[in-house]
């Protein structure tokens, strides 16, 4: 494991270099020649990191800093995106998106989480996790589209909800529980896709869908491996093994029925390419979207509730 995220670093700092290389206009002979270099350095290591890879390394790659995020994708796959901002309660949340947008031609509604790329964008979004305000904001825009027949489109890259007192001063719980109730109501199309990190309830709020799909390389679990481990060993560094014991990979999702589809990733990643993976996103939600347009609405809500609760499995004491 320590030797493919030292290979992760390497090949990340081999790109840099060859970008500004590049870049460079006074690209003579001498430049030419390290720029054909560091392609066939970069070649190897990419073929290195293509081979089969463990739970651990798909925790990396879902965490990757470069990883598209939910403004990537609106830019990629949709039109015309205009932002909601606010809950009418409290505030405005940057850390999670809301926006109506035009999706090949139709009107639809797109959620998602929103990390941020800089120091300073990442503080302003609180690393992608939502506040109170963030749920009920989001669950505001959806109970908007519903009114007007709009699909539903989310995005999920989360560590999970804020933690912070503040946060559960203005009701955390409640505003999770509330999405959970009313999403699982609403009587339009609602199509999930988990396309980074996969985290507790700040994920489950807005993933409650008829559809719900998962990248090749994103994560889904009740709790990070970190803080499993720091409870079951009472030793983070063990995260690598409860990464393992926790069955958070889109293949043991699958196999246990708790995702519908498993969204492959270009070679290396979705950071790799991303126009490559938006096409790749794009041809499943199409697909999706599709599927749920034939069914009436009372058809739509039962499959739903059905779905929710096949889920789990449980055992009865004689």
């Amino acid at each position: 494991m320590a030797k493919q995220s030292s290979t992760q670093k390497e090949l990340a700092q081999l790109e840099r270099r060859l970008t500004e290389l590049e870049g460079n206009s006074a690209s003579g002979g001498q430049v030419k020649t390290q720029i054909n270099e560091l392609k066939q350095q970069v070649t190897a290591l990419r073929e290195e990191l293509v081979g089969p890879r463990g739970v651990w390394q798909r925790v990396e790659l879902a965490r990757h800093p470069q990883r598209p995020y939910t403004l990537d994708y609106i830019k990629l796959l949709f039109e015309d995106f205009s932002e909601i901002h606010g809950d009418r309660h409290f505030g405005d949340d940057p850390a999670l998106l809301c926006g109506m947008v035009r999706f090949h031609g139709e009107p639809v509604l797109v959620v998602g989480h929103q990390k941020g790329r800089d120091t300073k964008e990442r503080v302003w979004r609180n690393f992608g996790q939502a506040k109170p305000e963030g749920f009920r904001k989001a669950l505001r825009a959806m109970k908007l589209a519903a009114k007007f027949g709009r699909p539903i489109f989310s995005l999920v890259d989360t560590q999970g909800a804020y933690p912070g007192v503040d946060a559960e001063a203005r009701g955390q719980a409640e505003a999770i529980a509330s999405c959970l109730r009313e999403i699982s109501r609403l009587p339009v199309p609602i199509v999930v896709t988990v396309t980074g990190e996969g985290g507790s309830g700040g994920a489950l709020a807005i993933a409650i869908g008829d559809k719900v799909n998962m990248m090749e390389n994103a994560f889904y679990s009740v709790i990070s491996p970190e803080g499993c481990a720091s409870i079951m060993w009472r030793d983070a560094t063990k995260k690598e093994l409860a990464a393992e014991a926790l069955k958070i990979t889109s293949e043991d999702l699958l196999a246990m029925g708790l995702i519908d589809e498993i969204i492959p990733e270009p070679e290396g990643g979705a950071h790799r390419n991303y126009q490559q993976m938006g096409k790749l996103l794009d041809e499943v939600l199409v697909r999706s979207l599709a599927e749920l347009r034939g069914l009436s609405t009372e058809e739509l809500l039962a499959r739903r509730y059905d779905k929710f609760r096949r889920m789990g499995r449980f055992f009865q004491l004689a």
